[in-house]
């Protein structure tokens, strides 16, 4: 009996090596998804960032370059493109490509590019709720990231370029849904700077920023690194927000939309726009 039975504790001691290690990777992901660092981890080197401060404007769909040659009349120098993600209105982007980008940035303009991935849970417009969040958040987020950085690169947008995360609004007062919007946001941000690129985030002013204000009081990892607030009060108020403190995402690190769905016209060409104030890093074009 005996050998018999060491022969089984043996086996049964092998097969707990292999359920752990098999375990390994779902422990490491619950640590960094819950703020814990591993002890050593490889970061790709910081990368060369650009800073805009001026007005710019955001619309569905990637204007054609004529039409941004018409707009250099106008008081914008920063035009937002909405490069990726499976959550965008306007998905197929007739105009925007690699040789757009280059041609917008000959002309002077600054992109700021934004990706629409996958939406909160308890998102509250209709329309984004084919497109939420699944079980995995975290996962999915490190993901989408892959995707983001993969179309920032297909655009010609190098390293060091800023990329903005969508988050259209939530309900952000929902605990469970607030947390599993944090991780895929978390998530998405961590891949995002893994590949030299830099983290922005886009949402309501009394939303996904306010969430990720309260957030960075407590202390959480892995935040966006600029701030993209949505509150169209009719003017420009960079650092004046009343949820986001004045030494928060500072210096050089936020853009407010202050007006939505407006009408304009300049050099002939009309648009129905967005107007921003930006104070933040854009996009590094390669030629």
């Amino acid at each position: 009996m005996y050998p018999y039975l060491k022969r089984l504790i043996g086996h049964g001691l092998a097969l707990a090596a292999v359920i752990g290690v098999l375990a390994l990777p779902q422990r490491t992901e619950a640590r960094e998804a819950a703020g814990v660092r591993p002890a050593a981890r490889t970061e790709a080197p910081a990368a060369r960032t650009v800073t805009f401060r001026g007005r710019a404007f955001d619309t569905c769909q990637a204007p054609p370059v004529s039409t941004l040659r018409a707009w250099r009349s106008s008081p914008y120098r920063g035009v937002a493109v909405y490069f990726g993600g499976r959550g965008r209105a306007c998905p197929h982007q007739r105009h925007l490509s690699k040789q757009w980008v280059a041609d917008v940035d000959r002309m002077g303009w600054r992109v700021l590019p934004a990706f629409v991935g996958s939406q909160s849970p308890c998102v509250r417009a209709k329309n984004k709720r084919h497109v939420r969040i699944g079980r995995a958040p975290w996962r999915q987020g490190r993901k989408e990231g892959r995707d983001a950085v993969s179309a920032a690169k297909a655009h010609g947008l190098l390293a060091g370029s800023a990329l903005y995360l969508d988050m259209e609004a939530y309900d952000e007062g929902d605990r469970r849904c607030a947390r599993t919007t944090l991780d895929f946001v978390r998530g998405w941000n961590r891949e995002v700077r893994k590949h030299a690129y830099l983290p922005g985030f886009y949402s309501s002013a009394e939303s996904g920023v306010r969430h990720m204000e309260r957030s960075r009081k407590a202390g959480v990892t892995d935040l966006p690194s600029v701030m993209w607030f949505a509150r169209w009060n009719g003017k420009p108020a960079l650092y004046a927000e009343r949820v986001l403190p004045r030494h928060a995402w500072a210096p050089h690190r936020r853009i407010h939309q202050y007006a939505g769905n407006v009408s304009e016209k300049h050099g002939g060409k009309r648009l129905t726009i967005d107007r921003n104030s930006v104070d933040a890093p854009v996009a590094r074009i390669g030629r």
